[in-house]
Protein backbone atom coordinates (compact mmCIF):
# COMPACT_ATOMS: atom_id res chain seq x y z
CA UNK A 1 0.00 0.00 0.00
CA UNK A 2 1.50 3.52 -0.99
CA UNK A 3 0.51 6.48 1.08
CA UNK A 4 1.38 9.71 -0.23
CA UNK A 5 1.76 12.90 1.92
CA UNK A 6 -1.55 13.62 1.44
CA UNK A 7 -2.94 10.59 3.20
CA UNK A 8 -0.19 11.34 5.98
CA UNK A 9 -1.98 14.90 6.43
CA UNK A 10 -5.54 13.58 6.42
CA UNK A 11 -4.56 10.61 9.11
CA UNK A 12 -3.24 14.03 11.17
CA UNK A 13 -6.01 15.83 10.86
CA UNK A 14 -8.58 13.15 11.99
CA UNK A 15 -6.20 11.74 14.88
CA UNK A 16 -6.31 15.93 15.62
CA UNK A 17 -2.59 16.08 14.93
CA UNK A 18 -0.89 19.22 14.28
CA UNK A 19 2.07 18.25 12.10
CA UNK A 20 4.31 20.42 9.24
CA UNK A 21 5.57 19.14 6.27
CA UNK A 22 9.17 17.88 7.87
CA UNK A 23 6.97 15.88 10.12
CA UNK A 24 4.95 14.79 7.48
CA UNK A 25 7.70 14.16 5.48
CA UNK A 26 9.62 11.74 8.17
CA UNK A 27 5.98 9.82 9.67
CA UNK A 28 5.38 8.93 5.47
CA UNK A 29 8.97 7.28 5.54
CA UNK A 30 8.32 5.48 9.15
CA UNK A 31 5.09 4.07 7.66
CA UNK A 32 5.90 2.81 4.16
CA UNK A 33 8.81 0.88 6.36
CA UNK A 34 5.68 -0.57 8.46
CA UNK A 35 3.57 -1.42 5.78
CA UNK A 36 6.93 -2.71 3.37
CA UNK A 37 7.46 -5.66 6.34
CA UNK A 38 3.27 -6.24 7.03
CA UNK A 39 3.66 -6.95 3.12
CA UNK A 40 6.85 -8.98 2.98
CA UNK A 41 5.45 -10.80 6.59
CA UNK A 42 1.80 -11.29 4.37
CA UNK A 43 4.05 -12.80 1.60
CA UNK A 44 5.06 -15.83 4.24
CA UNK A 45 3.06 -19.19 3.04
CA UNK A 46 1.53 -20.16 6.56
CA UNK A 47 -0.70 -22.75 5.13
CA UNK A 48 -1.44 -25.94 7.07
CA UNK A 49 0.55 -24.12 10.20
CA UNK A 50 -1.27 -24.06 13.25
CA UNK A 51 -1.33 -20.70 15.69
CA UNK A 52 1.01 -20.94 18.60
CA UNK A 53 0.39 -19.68 22.08
CA UNK A 54 4.22 -19.17 22.98
CA UNK A 55 7.24 -19.13 21.06
CA UNK A 56 8.83 -21.54 22.85
CA UNK A 57 7.68 -25.30 23.38
CA UNK A 58 7.36 -24.59 27.23
CA UNK A 59 5.12 -26.39 29.72
CA UNK A 60 4.29 -24.89 32.77
CA UNK A 61 4.78 -26.80 35.75
CA UNK A 62 1.43 -27.24 38.06
CA UNK A 63 1.65 -27.46 41.38
CA UNK A 64 -0.54 -30.15 42.68
CA UNK A 65 -4.51 -29.01 43.92
CA UNK A 66 -3.96 -29.40 47.71
CA UNK A 67 -5.49 -27.68 50.44
CA UNK A 68 -2.62 -26.13 52.30
CA UNK A 69 -4.18 -24.14 55.00
CA UNK A 70 -7.01 -24.71 57.95
CA UNK A 71 -10.24 -24.00 57.42
CA UNK A 72 -10.39 -20.61 59.16
CA UNK A 73 -14.19 -19.54 58.35
CA UNK A 74 -15.74 -19.54 61.67
CA UNK A 75 -12.79 -17.92 63.32
CA UNK A 76 -12.59 -14.77 60.33
CA UNK A 77 -16.65 -14.60 60.69
CA UNK A 78 -16.54 -13.93 64.45
CA UNK A 79 -15.14 -10.77 63.65
CA UNK A 80 -17.94 -10.01 61.50
CA UNK A 81 -20.13 -7.13 62.73
CA UNK A 82 -23.20 -9.27 60.99
CA UNK A 83 -23.59 -12.55 59.69
CA UNK A 84 -26.19 -14.66 58.80
CA UNK A 85 -26.27 -18.17 57.47
CA UNK A 86 -22.79 -18.20 57.39
CA UNK A 87 -22.62 -14.80 54.73
CA UNK A 88 -21.38 -11.69 55.56
CA UNK A 89 -24.52 -8.86 55.75
CA UNK A 90 -22.94 -5.53 54.68
CA UNK A 91 -25.58 -2.04 54.55
CA UNK A 92 -27.36 -1.37 51.38
CA UNK A 93 -25.52 0.64 49.11
CA UNK A 94 -28.12 1.48 46.12
CA UNK A 95 -30.94 2.05 46.91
Amino acid sequence: MALSLDDVRRIAHLARIAIDEEEARAVLQQLTGIFALIEEMQAVNTAGIEPMAHAQDVILRLRPDEVTEPDQHELFQSNAPSVEAGLYLVPRVIE
